[in-house]
């Protein structure tokens, strides 16, 4: 069996790209089957990359000291916490209800769709460290400010891996899941 590491991979596997040939990106917003609940599904995949890219660029603005603590820990604190909530039980809904059906619906992409499964547990570890490094440094702005900055570093590594690991699964996700759910007239 073949392993499909995000880490290594550049773009969805070949075999799993059938149907994005049939239903190219560019596509699909004109597409009559392209309906409101993946507008929807696709959406909060547009608020998970932003949260992450604010919270990177935030992260690179306090290292370069351009930006007010206060601000940054609001954010840190606000966004930090939604995106990691929102994607636990996003992931969830996809590994246990979403991507079932997709399977029952479209079998050939079943070894897809565990991959995708996948790089949601590799997610869980970055969200982890991502968490432990915010905490870190929220829990110093109240204890010990002069301490803080030195958390920033990790913090913007943490930021940074997530961002990027993000980023590569949505699209992944995407360019799999939507061509099965054009195909197929789901989620209608």
């Amino acid at each position: 069996m073949t392993q499909y590491s995000i880490h290594t991979r550049q773009g969805l596997p070949e075999v799993w790209q059938t149907l994005l040939r049939d239903y190219p990106r560019e596509a699909w917003p004109d597409h009559p089957n392209f309906t409101r609940p993946i507008r929807k599904w696709m959406g909060a995949h547009v608020n998970f990359r932003q949260m992450a890219g604010l919270l990177r660029g935030q992260s690179k603005e306090m290292m370069d000291k351009t930006l007010d603590p206060a601000r940054f820990q609001a954010n840190l604190g606000h966004y930090g916490h939604a995106l990691v909530q929102h994607l636990h039980g996003h992931h969830a809904w996809e590994d246990h209800r979403f991507f079932p059906e997709l399977a029952g619906a479209a079998p050939r992409f079943i070894r897809g769709l565990d991959m995708l499964e996948t790089d949601h547990t590799e997610m869980d570890a970055l969200l982890e460290r991502f968490s432990r490094a915010g905490n870190r440094y929220l829990q110093l702005m109240q204890m010990s400010p002069d301490d803080a900055p030195q958390e920033l570093p990790d913090l913007m590594q943490q930021s940074q891996a997530l961002e990027q690991f993000l980023n590569r699964h949505l699209t992944d996700e995407e360019d799999l899941v939507v061509p099965i759910l054009l195909h197929h007239k789901m989620r209608g």
